[in-house]
């Protein structure tokens, strides 16, 4: 079993920035992916940005610019580093870690208010 630890999100007004962070512990070899989603009211669960072992990046295309992805050098802690932050990047932002062998596991998720 993984267990991931999601800290920083809260509220911030718009134009301002927020990082996240999110630590594996527990069965942590063997990780590959490394990513953040998010769900806004009445939506569908999106990524964020994915971070792989081998530092191969994808952001979701309205945070391209705007969000940093990182790994730690141990690789199991995660961060999003948000810059501009938009009213529409309001939402729970949850951590995923995928384990090779197609093996995921999600965060209990944090919340990220942007005000107008």
């Amino acid at each position: 079993q993984v267990q991931l630890a999601e800290s920083g999100g809260g509220l911030v007004q718009a134009g301002g920035s927020l990082r996240l962070s999110c630590a594996a512990s527990g069965s942590i070899s063997s990780i590959k992916n490394m990513g953040w989603y998010r769900q806004a009211p009445g939506k569908q669960r999106e990524l964020v940005a994915v971070i792989s072992s081998v530092g191969s990046i994808n952001y979701e295309d309205s945070v391209k610019g705007r969000f940093i992805i990182s790994r730690d050098n141990a690789k199991t802690t995660v961060y999003p580093q948000m810059n501009s932050l938009k009213p529409e990047d309001t939402a729970v932002y949850y951590c995923k870690v995928e384990k090779w062998g197609y093996i995921v596991y999600w965060g209990q998720g944090t919340q990220v208010t942007v005000s107008s």
